[in-house]
């Protein structure tokens, strides 16, 4: 899938489901890549990933994709709402940027100004591998790039209907474990608050429909993606690649043991 199809298809809230990815470790990323997911996320901030890592790791998706359904699009959960590391993703060929901490509709503004070129936005032109993926034309690329916003701190969800509504926001995206603190939780998982917080993931999808854009969800595994997605959520991630190998691995011992 080309990085105009992903952003089509996200802003058409078709059912999407994602990976993904804190480990810098390119072999394993193009193997994730080659199983058949809309999308894979590299985690550029809490991941084990720097630059030059997320780098070989979109390299890695796109290989991966090349051998395997060819559906799989690259895309990076930036450090900061921030215009160095937004465009650095994007100009290493990410189809899109997920942005953390996003407030206010102002913060989802300046997001949007550091993904999208003039006169949409304020993004520096140098695209480097991006211009093989897109075509170096500005606004071809801006057409292109999809942003998404996460929801996960109290003063978003308080501001979820205005950061909806923000023009060239394509999508949000729930954190569950800091949303989860954001409502009082003790830690991520507190099943003290499981009702305020099935409340706050219920009217975010709500919003998002109701503004026209996305809304996608990060979850643990495929039984939870499932039922977000038909809850309404539009797309979701299944866990990452370091949960799942240190869960294969424990499974392995206890078996192994027992």
């Amino acid at each position: 899938m080309t990085a105009n199809d992903f952003a089509r298809k996200i802003r058409g809230r078709e059912k999407l489901v994602g990976y993904w990815v804190t480990l810098d470790a390119p072999p394993a990323t193009e193997r994730i890549a080659r199983l058949g997911y809309d999308y894979v996320v590299l985690d550029g901030q809490h991941g084990l990933i720097g630059y030059q890592g997320l780098l070989t790791g979109l390299l890695a998706i796109d290989a991966g994709a090349a051998i395997g359904s060819g559906e799989t699009v690259g895309l990076v959960r930036v450090e900061a709402n921030d215009p160095t590391p937004i465009g650095r993703a994007l100009d290493a060929g990410a189809a899109g940027v997920i942005v953390p901490l996003i407030d206010t509709s102002d913060d989802v503004a300046r997001a949007v100004q550091a993904a999208k070129y003039p006169p949409v936005g304020g993004r520096s032109f140098g695209p480097t591998r991006a211009s093989l993926r897109i075509g170096p034309v500005p606004a071809d690329s801006n057409a292109a790039t999809v942003v998404l916003a996460m929801i996960e701190t109290p003063l978003g969800l308080k501001n979820v209907a205005e950061i909806c509504v923000t023009p060239g926001l394509d999508g949000v995206y729930v954190g569950p474990s800091d949303l989860g603190l954001a409502l009082g939780a003790r830690f991520p998982g507190d099943p003290e608050i499981d009702g305020p917080f099935e409340e706050a993931v219920e009217l975010i999808a709500r919003t998002a429909a109701a503004a026209g854009i996305a809304a996608g969800i990060h979850t643990f595994d495929g039984d939870s993606a499932k039922r977000r997605l038909a809850q309404g959520y539009s797309f979701a991630t299944v866990s990452s690649d370091l949960n799942h190998l240190e869960g294969i691995a424990a499974a392995h011992l206890d078996t192994a043991r027992s």
